[in-house]
């Protein structure tokens, strides 16, 4: 199947969301504006002097817990990879991200309610062809039994992702699929994020996960899911990894064309891969359309001890 050179898009019309960050615990409003061709994702601050950052892999400041985006007057975005893994996936190429606080909204812990708020805008084509990043050759990152390496692949861009914790509820879990829009909505945007109770008091002190809840994060203990609800795939730790790793990947300025894999990895991972990769020029391209074969599906195991996974639903603080 041949990708036939395609046109940039923005969205219709502006939308906007509401909800409470993550870590900040404060309220705060999201919106969506559509942007000319050529703009990119670019986040504004509407409460701070109308300071923007574009979405690019140089503006990322912090990645313990969250992607944090700023500018050279410091930070002013945080916990922006689940809204980027949905304009992303869902081919939005041009969008003024509007916040009025400090932290994108983590809604329910997953990217579902940014989903639901780019199909209400909906996508409109632009007069100007979209841009690919072709991978060329491949690029790897180790730090200690952590690796993330990118390579050329012949169907578009595929995620494969592998946790390990030392947790029986969790275990090692992996996860690989072509990321589209379809494969987007219905095997990763609506995984959440998760944390374990024990880590709780320490993340408060050190002034994170002010805003979590049993509405927005996925809780564990040793040997179950606190959440009322269960989990909403058996695993729904490793998809909301890879959902992670989606948006993260996003910061390369332009769709990738390439097989991303992480083994025991997250943000700090991901953004070094990013940054290795864009680094040599050697190893990609920038191309306005390629011959891409047709997506795979999803291909996932869990390796978890029978009986403790009950239905449940929550956001990531890991």
């Amino acid at each position: 199947m041949r990708m036939k050179a395609t046109k940039q898009t923005t969205l219709a019309e502006q939308i906007s969301v509401s909800g409470v960050g993550v870590h900040s615990g404060l309220p705060v409003t999201l919106t969506l504006h559509p942007a000319d061709a050529d703009t990119g994702i670019v986040f504004a601050r509407s409460d701070a002097e109308g300071r923007e950052v574009l979405a690019d892999y140089r503006s990322v400041t912090a990645t313990e817990l969250a992607t944090v985006l700023g500018d050279r007057h410091g930070k002013l975005v945080s916990t922006a990879e689940h809204v980027l893994a949905a304009l992303r996936s869902l081919g939005v190429d041009n969008v003024v991200v509007e916040l009025d606080g400090p932290e994108v909204p983590i809604m329910d812990g997953s990217a579902a309610a940014f989903v639901a708020a780019i199909d209400q805008a909906g996508i409109v084509d632009l007069n100007a062809p979209r841009r690919y990043i072709k991978v060329l050759k491949p690029i790897r990152v180790a730090k200690g039994d952590a690796y993330g390496e990118i390579r050329p692949y012949a169907r578009g861009f595929r995620v494969e992702v592998e946790i390990q914790f030392d947790c029986p509820l969790i275990g090692r879990q992996t996860l690989a699929t072509d990321v589209d829009a379809g494969n987007f909505r219905s095997e990763l945007s609506r995984a959440r994020t998760f944390g374990f109770m024990k880590d709780v008091s320490g993340l408060w002190n050190a002034g994170y996960a002010l805003g979590a809840s049993f509405e927005n994060t996925l809780v564990i203990s040793e040997d179950r899911v606190l959440n009322p609800g269960g989990l909403r795939f058996r695993d729904e730790f490793v998809r909301h990894k890879a959902l992670d790793a989606v948006g993260d990947l996003a910061l390369a300025g332009a769709p990738l064309l390439g097989a991303y894999r992480s083994v025991r990895g997250g943000h700090r991972l991901n953004h070094a891969v990013l940054v290795a990769l864009m680094a040599d020029p050697s190893a990609w391209t920038l191309t306005e359309a390629d011959a891409v074969q047709a997506p795979r599906r999803i291909r996932g195991h869990a390796d978890v001890s029978t009986g403790l996974v009950a239905p449940a639903y929550g956001p990531d603080v890991s």
